[in-house]
């Protein structure tokens, strides 16, 4: 796994584009960062593996992600290390933005993806409705709910986009 790069790691840029995300199951692994913004990066594809996506690095034209930009420390990286399953499942990498800032993100391999289904937008939403999680029932054996359900809050700004109409990473 890479450990240096952009100056020292008490001070890293981290981008996540999975569960990692606000309003995702794992957000709250990132309660210790500073969000700076959301962000897209070149040479990557992303991939559905149900309850989480995989980036992995691609080398076709116009492939890129998109996800968020935190500050972190180095105790945080090291949590996210362990968090992550890396460097097992993934590896955390130094990638570098169109403006050359290196910023940390997790990838996987290819042959972990081979029979994955590759998200063409490069933007994950969150897990399949068809997902089912270990031990919950198929969604359509869930009883009626005993109260209406309260209205959904409106959407997140800035979900998953790029910042500034398409800008890649924010000025460091």
């Amino acid at each position: 796994m890479e450990r240096s790069g952009n100056g020292a790691d008490s001070d890293a840029l981290l981008f996540v584009y999975g569960s990692l995300k606000r309003g995702m199951a794992n957000h709250p692994q990132l309660q210790q960062a500073v969000w700076v913004g959301c962000a897209r990066l070149e040479g990557l594809a992303l991939y559905d593996l149900g309850p989480y996506p995989m980036a992995i690095p691609c080398s076709e034209p116009g492939s890129a992600i998109e996800g968020e930009l935190y500050r972190v420390n180095a105790a945080l990286l090291e949590q996210l290390d362990r968090f992550e399953g890396a460097p097992r499942l993934y590896q955390r990498k130094l990638h570098h933005g169109s403006r050359r800032e290196a910023v940390w993100v997790y990838v996987g391999r290819a042959h972990q993806v081979r029979h994955v289904k590759r998200l063409s937008s490069g933007c994950w939403q969150g897990p399949a409705a068809t997902f089912k999680r270990r031990g919950a029932p198929p969604a359509n054996d869930l009883p009626p709910p005993a109260t209406p359900p309260k209205p959904k809050p409106p959407a997140k700004p800035d979900a998953c986009g790029p910042v500034d109409g398409g800008a890649a990473l924010p000025p460091s």
